[in-house]
């Protein structure tokens, strides 16, 4: 018997058993370690405001269509930042993958199956610390977003949202030779992004952002905005921000209507370049090259080789049934929290 946790309704979860099958031919039974909470799209399926709940996805047209829905409650499983052991093999074949540390996303579930030759290119060193895998995919996330920003050596790169997608978009930012600004309503979030090495800190509720970054570069602007918070005020000091014909890369997952941009203003009169980043897809003149599963298994080893501070995020690592109570915790005191790490009771 396994353990996952389910939404029931808006701002309702619970932790409940389900049957954990045996694997079959090409299959392998993982059993979880730990699993990250994403603060951003896991939220909107917590509170209710996730698009799949109010329209319905055509996969085929790529659109949004009313009358129906792609989901609805309860939901179970949702979570994409999972690390697991491999316990169990369907195939004799496979018996080598028994031990195996790998990740993945299977949701916040105690053990899955996972077809073998998904979690073969997703094993993970056996001296690696297994907690780092919770951030293959948000790693993704934010690589995908610097490779859509397409940054130069000594460019002035402005981030908004230092959540953890933000902290870790500022870090490769700051790899590729990019002077970099964070920008966070937080305080410790700001603190945390100085520590990491951001170049400077801006706390958006007491400074014009666009007025200082171009006060730090001789009125030009930033050479390119990555915006990672979801937040339409965020967008439109992003748009502000950027330098004439320059681009925002607009990262976070953003509900409901944009009342706050003003695209008559800076958008319309500087030519600015909106770009929309996802990680379902990579820039096309980069398709041949990159895919989702080498920007994990990048952002994986950039951690290892210490170039990327991932574990530092971490600010709760709180038992799996008290999955609950750290759900209500990010959606009223996101303050309180960064990375919330879900821990199974088997890295032991």
């Amino acid at each position: 018997m396994g353990r996952v946790v389910r939404f029931t309704g808006p701002r309702q979860a619970e932790v409940v058993d389900y049957d954990v099958p045996e694997p079959g031919p090409g299959q392998a039974l993982v059993q979880t370690l730990y699993s990250g909470i994403s603060a951003g799209t896991e939220l909107t399926a917590y509170r209710g405001s996730n698009p799949y709940l109010a329209k319905q996805w055509d996969a085929d047209r790529r659109l949004f269509m009313t009358g129906s829905t792609s989901q609805a409650y309860p939901l179970e499983g949702w979570g994409y930042e999972e690390v697991g052991r491999v316990t169990d093999v369907g195939s004799e074949g496979d018996r080598d993958l028994v031990g195996q540390l790998v990740w993945g996303a299977w949701g916040h579930r105690s053990a899955a199956l996972r077809p073998v030759e998904y979690l073969r290119p997703r094993t993970m060193p056996n001296d690696a610390r297994p907690i780092s895998g919770i951030y293959a995919k948000i790693g993704a996330i934010a690589l995908n977003a610097v490779l859509d920003a397409d940054i130069h050596v000594g460019e002035n790169v402005v981030v908004f949202g230092a959540g953890v997608p933000g902290q870790i978009t500022a870090q490769l930012a700051r790899l590729n030779g990019a002077h970099v600004t964070v920008v966070d309503l937080l305080p410790a979030r700001r603190v945390m992004a100085e520590r990491l090495g951001a170049h400077a800190v801006l706390d958006p509720s007491t400074e014009d952002v666009a007025a200082a970054v171009r006060a730090a570069t001789g009125n030009r602007g930033a050479d390119v905005v990555i915006e990672m918070s979801g937040s339409y005020h965020a967008l439109e000091e992003a748009v502000r921000t950027a330098a004439y014909s320059s681009r925002v890369v607009a990262a976070g997952f953003f509900q409901g209507a944009g009342t706050a941009l003003q695209l008559g203003d800076e958008f319309h009169h500087n030519r600015i370049s909106i770009v929309g980043s996802q990680i379902s897809g990579v820039a096309p003149h980069l398709q041949h090259r990159w895919n989702e599963l080498r920007m994990s298994n990048t952002a994986l080893a950039l951690e290892r080789e210490g170039r990327l501070q991932l574990e530092e995020l971490i600010t709760h690592l709180v038992k799996a049934e008290d999955a609950v109570s750290a759900f209500e915790m990010l959606d009223t005191t996101p303050d309180e929290a960064l990375q919330v790490v879900l821990d199974y009771g088997t890295d032991r």
